[in-house]
């Protein structure tokens, strides 16, 4: 697997693990539909949260929320209505972004809530 790849997943585990401590659900990693995909789709209370994890090594070309495109955002928002739809859920749904950054150092995580919302 390449280095990017390790990155990503150690990035995606520990969005998770930063979840789950903030007293989520983890409904779902990595869930796929035709060729969108959602990192992660977790619980809390009645919200399920659709959340893109952005994982660097850096920050130095920008922090890694800021590419999440909107191209990225409309597949989210696609990927969450198949979700919906084959689970027959009646949630609210929440788009978050978790970024993540992972070096030497250590890791910083910065979980924005409420990151985009779909348009109408």
């Amino acid at each position: 697997m390449a280095e990017h790849n390790d990155t990503g997943q150690k990035g995606e585990e520990l969005a998770a693990e930063y979840l789950k401590a903030k007293g989520y659900t983890v409904m779902e990693k990595n869930w796929r539909f035709k060729n969108l995909e959602a990192d992660l789709i977790v619980s809390i209370g009645d919200i399920m949260v659709v959340a893109e994890v952005k994982t660097r090594k850096t920050n130095f070309f920008g922090e890694p929320e800021a590419f999440v495109t909107r191209q990225k955002q409309k597949n989210l928002i696609k990927a969450a209505h198949e979700y919906i739809q084959r689970h027959q859920l009646d949630l609210e749904v929440r788009f978050d972004i978790i970024s993540v950054i992972i070096n030497s150092s250590g890791s910083q995580i910065n979980h924005i809530e409420e990151a985009f919302y779909p348009l109408m």
